[in-house]
């Protein structure tokens, strides 16, 4: 797993070797990172220097062939002739901003060295096991560590730095990343998600071109403009082939990733904590702790990466009682009756629910205080009476009898001016003193770098989740941080970074008391979206958007870095409040299948024949569960431009679900093939389209054609036959070997207006259909 022979230090997984040596003058030169290794001689992968180059400065007069700036470097300084991108911006004892961090020794640990402060990866002795290298910076009493952590079974492995003052003089860090890493791996295309508010982690690549690409946050979360996960992979890759190199950060804070080309055709990748607005004093006998960082690299294509990002995730990072643990069936009350509600509604729906066989009910905003609309209340913990006399204990009982759990939302870390809280502690919010404040969502943020603030929120929640039966939380954040001050840090610069330390205590202090709670987290959707966070909650709401011809594309863009059993999927009504667009009940519970199911809507505007469809698709997800959560995830290169596939497979390989969606149908559609992959070519299966059903009214004046009279299309006998009938779509079925599946399967024709069977594909605009694919008995 890990060794040292001579200078070169040797890191290998399942898959993946990785491999740096410390040169002749003590600095960590990366050597290689890809497939795994069988061989032990690394000479032919270590780049050569043999003259120097022009325009270049000597790292030392008497070793002219010697210089930094064409080096392939594991960690970089300032000053001593690397020209790159740094990692490390510090203004030492000296006064100066050169460092020059070089190779003291090295220490093996069995299992993981965690951060003090800092959520992290965690591992058995048997699963994990890290490297310390110990540098120093002798001009100035300096030390560093790079920490390297390998998951082998996950070919996952961790790093982070950590930063030690043993001068008598305090040094100041601008700039510390967790992770930098120089590349000679050929052309590289860059992958990230980005977005905003309603459109999270849309994916774009672009190739690396000279100079330095940026993917930053400065909102004080991790936030819905850029997530901290990307990827670098080779022009001809695709998701199932090709090479691939992926990176994720542990933190919810601000977060900086930088990608360099340089003019040798080298690639310096790095991430850590932003350096936006950071200045962190280190006097002297302190430390500083970076986040942990996380690489991955396949030659198995995108689906590769992702493959290893999940495994480690589920393993190493979701922790507590919801590990591997199945996620209940949840209805939330938001988009039902936002803050108009009272105990008689949300019991009425818990009942229909209940009926429909889903097992959480989620009573969201609006439950406290003078919480009437977004204006009041954000602070306060008092439980509004009036619209929940008995308190939410009372209202516990009535959904237990309902036969359903009871959640809860929560907004802590906010407070609005027209609080109790703000009235009494106006101090408590972030505010600079003599200035006019910046509000979002009529809030501010409460100054989490207050110890007093903390153990405010710690005992209000607390006092709340002990006074009921309850047994879920989403816990909200609803605005980027403004107005940045607090008179709780010495340094203005600490503030973003101390704020997040603030939420992990808090977190950890609240929930790891009580493991039998399942902790979403949500920010204005998914603003917050990081494994920082996962590392607490093991599902985070994906997007307030629900409409799920956007959700493939957000969901799509999560599962490059995070698995299905941490995205939170809900289903609502169409027309959808954040496009207005129209979208079959099929095709809202197919997309929100391949994720944590949930309901958001007032089930009472549903038809009979909807509410049967809806129980019938819980009944499938809760049959399919483990396997739509915790099944190996696939994507496909889109073959057709208005079509999008997903699959997840059974780690056994007996058993998938593969969802086929179409965004907009066309005239006289080409042949569609379905591609499948992930089976096991060894083994037959059967292959059965879901059944669903189709709407009378959306043939509109063609039922003419199948009656033998003519009616209006939407007169009232039609419409009474659609609130109670549904026409039965084309069923597929197939038995083949694992390897002619995966082939891809030629499906039956979409409708072209030439005439209707039960052979022909109803699909049309934003359609789809789910395939149920087992294994048969025998074995080819």
């Amino acid at each position: 797993m890990i060794e040292k022979r001579g200078d070169i230090f040797r890191l290998d997984t399942k898959d993946t070797t990785y491999m740096f040596r410390i040169t002749r003058h003590g600095h960590p030169e990366h050597i290689y990172y890809g497939d795994r290794l069988t061989g032990t001689d690394p000479e032919p992968l270590i780049m050569k220097h043999t003259i120097q180059t022009g325009s270049s400065v000597m790292y030392t007069e008497d070793d002219p062939d010697y210089c930094l700036d064409t080096l392939t470097l594991e960690y970089s300084g300032i000053g001593k002739g690397d020209y790159r991108h740094s990692p490390a911006e510090i203004l030492m004892p000296d006064s100066t901003y050169v460092c020059d961090f070089t190779y003291d020794s090295y220490v093996i640990t069995e299992g993981i060295c965690p951060p003090a402060d800092l959520p992290a990866a965690y591992g058995e002795t048997d699963e994990c096991r890290t490297l310390e290298i110990r540098l120093s910076d002798k001009a100035c009493n300096v030390r560093s560590s790079l920490f390297y952590t390998v998951f082998p079974e996950c070919n996952i492995i961790t790093r982070r730095a950590v930063l030690y003052n043993d001068d008598d003089r305090g040094l100041r860090i601008r700039k510390l990343m967790s992770m930098m890493l120089d590349l000679n791996a050929g052309p590289l295309v860059l992958l990230t998600l980005d977005g905003g508010w309603i459109r999270e982690t849309h994916k774009h690549t672009r190739p690396l071109q000279p100079g330095i690409f940026v993917n930053d946050s400065t909102t004080g979360a991790s936030s819905n403009r850029h997530n901290p996960g990307i990827i670098l992979h080779a022009p001809d890759s695709g998701e199932d082939h090709g090479k691939a190199y992926g990176f994720n950060l542990i933190y919810s804070g601000n977060h900086y990733e930088a990608v360099e080309l340089s003019s040798s055709g080298t690639v310096r990748v790095m991430n850590g904590i932003n350096p936006h607005c950071f200045d962190w004093p280190l006097s002297a006998g302190e430390s500083f702790e970076t986040p942990e960082s996380v690489l991955t690299y396949s030659s198995d294509g995108l689906n590769g990466v992702s493959r290893n990002f999940h495994d480690f995730i589920n393993r190493h990072i979701i922790r507590g009682e919801y590990k591997d643990k199945e996620r209940p069936v949840l209805i939330n009350s938001w988009e039902a009756f936002y803050f108009k509600f009272s105990c008689r509604k949300l019991v009425r729906l818990a009942g229909r629910a209940a009926k429909l066989g889903i097992e959480l009910f989620v009573l969201d905003d609006g439950w406290f205080g003078d919480r009437n609309d977004d204006h009041a209340g954000l602070g306060d913990y008092s439980v509004n009476l009036r619209k929940l006399p008995g308190g939410l204990k009372r209202l516990g009982r009535k959904l237990s009898k309902k036969g359903m759990k009871f959640g809860l939302w929560f907004e802590p870390e906010m407070v609005n001016e027209n609080s109790d809280l703000f009235r009494d502690h106006p101090e408590f919010a972030v505010r600079i003193p003599g200035r006019r404040s910046s509000l979002g969502r009529n809030q501010l943020v409460l100054d989490l770098c207050n110890s007093e603030v903390r153990d405010y929120i710690v005992r209000n929640v607390c006092s709340v989740l002990d006074s009921a039966d309850i047994s879920y939380v989403k816990w909200d954040m609803n605005r980027h941080t403004s107005d940045m001050f607090s008179v709780h840090i010495p340094e203005q610069g600490m503030f973003f970074h101390r704020y997040i330390l603030g939420l992990y205590e808090i977190l950890g202090r609240i929930f790891k008391a009580r493991p039998h709670i399942l902790l979403e987290t949500c920010s204005s959707g998914g603003n917050r979206f990081d494994l920082g966070m996962l590392c607490y909650s093991p599902q985070i709401w994906a997007s307030d958007n629900t409409d799920p011809i956007e959700r493939l594309k957000i969901q799509r863009g999560l599962s490059y870095f995070y698995p299905p059993s941490t995205i939170g999927a809900h289903v609502s009504l169409s027309p959808h409040q954040q496009t207005l667009r129209r979208t079959p009940l099929s095709t809202r519970f197919n997309v929100a299948g391949f994720g944590v199911l949930g309901y958001e809507l007032d089930l009472k505007h549903l038809t009979p024949a909807e509410r049967k469809e809806v129980k019938q698709q819980i009944g499938f997800y809760k049959e399919n569960r483990i396997l739509l959560q915790y099944g190996d995830f696939y994507r496909f290169d889109e073959m057709l431009q208005n079509r999008t596939n997903f699959m997840t497979v059974s780690k056994d390989r007996t058993e998938a679900v593969t969802g086929n969606f179409q965004i907009l149908a066309s005239a006289a559609p080409e042949t569609e093939i379905m591609p499948l992959t992930g089976l096991d070519p060894e083994l037959r299966y059967s292959v059965k389209t879901i059944p669903r059903g189709l709407s009378v009214k959306g043939f509109g004046a063609l039922i003419n054609h199948l009656l033998p009279f003519r009616i209006h299309p939407d007169n009232f006998i039609l419409r009474m036959i659609d609130r109670f009938y549904r026409m039965p779509d084309c069923v597929e079925e197939y038995s083949a070997g694992g390897d002619t599946l995966m082939q891809g399967i030629r499906l039956n024709d979409q409708f072209m207006g030439t005439g209707y069977n039960n052979k022909v594909r109803m699909i049309g605009d934003f359609g789809s259909n789910l395939y149920k694919i087992s294994a048969e008995q025998s074995a080819l």
